[in-house]
C-alpha cells in the first residue's frame, strides 16, 4: 500500500506526539521525585539518548522510502532532524545549567578543552544547528547544490554522536554500543553513495 498525503499527515502527527511526550514524562519524572539520587546525570543522558534516537530515525528515513517504496515518507525526514536538534540543545543545556551551573557558564569552553568526549558532542551540535537554520525549503532553493553538500554532514554526526556518548559514560555498556552499532549499520547502508564520492 502506498502512502498518500493524508497518511503522512497522520504519521507527522504521530512522530510530532512520539517526540514530545518524553519531554512530558522526564518533566513529570523529575516533578515527582521519579530520578535517581543524580537527577542531573538523568536529565542529561535522558535528552543525549533522545537525540540519538531521533538521529537515528532520521537516518532512517531515506533508506526506508527508498527500499519500501514510499516517496512520501522522506516528509518525515526535516521534522525528525529538527526534533534531533532540539533534543539536542536540551542536552547541552542541562549540561551546562545543571552540571556547570548558570553562575559557571563561562567554564564551557574549559570544559570543552580538558574533556574531548564533550568537544566531540559540542561540534555535533555545531551542526545540527547549521543543518536545522538551513532546513527550510527556502534555504533549499538559496544554496542549491550547496544544500545537499551541506546535509551531508549529517552523516559526520552519526559518527561523532554515538563516539561522545561511548566516551561519556568511560565503561563499556551495552547501550551505548547498541546506538553505535545502529549508526554504523545506517551508514553501511549508504555504502553505494560513499562509494560514489571517491569516484
Amino acid at each position: 500500500m502506498r502512502l498518500t498525503v493524508t497518511h503522512t499527515r497522520w504519521l507527522k502527527l504521530c512522530l510530532h506526539l512520539a517526540a514530545f511526550l518524553p519531554l512530558v514524562w522526564l518533566f513529570w519524572a523529575a516533578y515527582s521525585g521519579q530520578l535517581s539520587a543524580d537527577p542531573a546525570k538523568d536529565i542529561q543522558h535522558f535528552t543525549g539518548r533522545m537525540a540519538l534516537k531521533l538521529l537515528l530515525a532520521t537516518l532512517l528515513v531515506s533508506p526506508l522510502a527508498r527500499y519500501a517504496k514510499q516517496p512520501l515518507l522522506i516528509r518525515a525526514r526535516r521534522l525528525l532532524g529538527l526534533w534531533c536538534f532540539a533534543w539536542a540543545t536540551l542536552h547541552l543545556c542541562s549540561y551546562a545549567l545543571l552540571e556547570l551551573g548558570i553562575n559557571n557558564l563561562a567554564l564551557l569552553g574549559q570544559e570543552l578543552v580538558m574533556r574531548p568526549y564533550l568537544l566531540l558532542g559540542f561540534a555535533s551540535w555545531l551542526i545540527l544547528l547549521a543543518l536545522a537554520m538551513t532546513s527550510t525549503q527556502y534555504m533549499q532553493r538559496k544554496l542549491g547544490r550547496r544544500w545537499q553538500l551541506l546535509h551531508n554532514f549529517v552523516y559526520l554526526v552519526a559518527i561523532l554522536a554515538p563516539i561522545h556518548y561511548l566516551w561519556s559514560v568511560k565503561i563499556l555498556s551495552p547501550q551505548p554500543l547498541l546506538y553505535a552499532v545502529c549508526a554504523v549499520a545506517l551508514l553501511a547502508w549508504r555504502y553505494k553513495k560513499f562509494r560514489q564520492w571517491w569516484r
